[in-house]
């Protein structure tokens, strides 16, 4: 047996009485807390990476971490190539479970529910404001699927940045059929906050009702074993 490094984590934790009254309103508060960290400590290195994992046909879990681009009272949402894998399978299933991580605050938050699509106006509004390299990017990489080598990567980059060469507007690079994105709408989030002694704080909305992330009559409140 290998040493293992331990470490205690010295985390706040949170409390029944601090939290906020919808998982929206807490989620939001610890998101910007963690916004915020890293632009004024640099320990928060990446703050919206989202892992997000879905189920292939066998019931395998799958996960993968993107950038959270979409945040608002219906859930937390990102974008891809929907003919990758994650994009095959939220197709096929519907099942979505994604987390927020942030180690050096000792917090992260669990959200569980079903991938709804983004419409193509919000996908278009972000595709445009992408750096230009980054929409010739998506073009250029079949996402998911083998490749020989790099290098095959970089001539398809290279042929779809001379058919749009970047002249500073928003629509230079026109948005794939292919590209798009998901909001998991959730029907459970949980906030996890680290304590000494492996005691840790886990408070669990769970939805009871309609009504978007920030509808209090949609959720109840419960604390779960560490």
């Amino acid at each position: 047996m290998t040493d293992v490094h331990r470490v205690d984590y010295t985390g706040e934790g949170l409390s029944e009485l601090e939290v906020a009254p919808t998982p929206w309103q807490q989620a939001r508060r610890w998101v910007d807390e963690a916004v915020a960290r890293s632009r004024e400590l640099g320990d928060v290195p990446e703050p919206l990476a989202l892992s997000v994992a879905t189920v292939d046909p066998d019931g395998r879990p799958n996960v993968r971490t993107v950038l959270m681009r979409f945040f608002d009272e219906r859930g937390p949402g990102f974008v891809t190539n929907t003919e990758s894998t994650k994009g095959v399978e939220i197709a096929a299933t519907g099942a979505v479970a994604a987390s927020l991580t942030w180690p050096s605050m000792f917090r992260a938050i669990r959200f569980r529910g079903v991938a709804q699509t983004l419409t193509r106006e919000e996908v278009t509004g972000y595709f445009g404001s992408r750096p230009w390299a980054s929409r010739i990017s998506a073009w250029a990489s079949q996402q998911s699927r083998p490749v020989e080598g790099r290098a095959d990567l970089e001539e398809a980059y290279e042929r779809y940045a001379a058919q749009w060469p970047d002249r500073g507007n928003a629509d230079d690079v026109p948005v794939p059929d292919f590209w798009g994105g998901y909001r998991v709408a959730c029907d459970e989030v949980e906030f996890w906050g680290g304590r000494r002694n492996r005691l840790h704080d886990r408070l669990v909305f769970t939805r009871v009702g309609e009504g978007s992330l920030d509808d209090p009559d949609a959720w109840q409140l419960h604390r779960r074993q560490p």
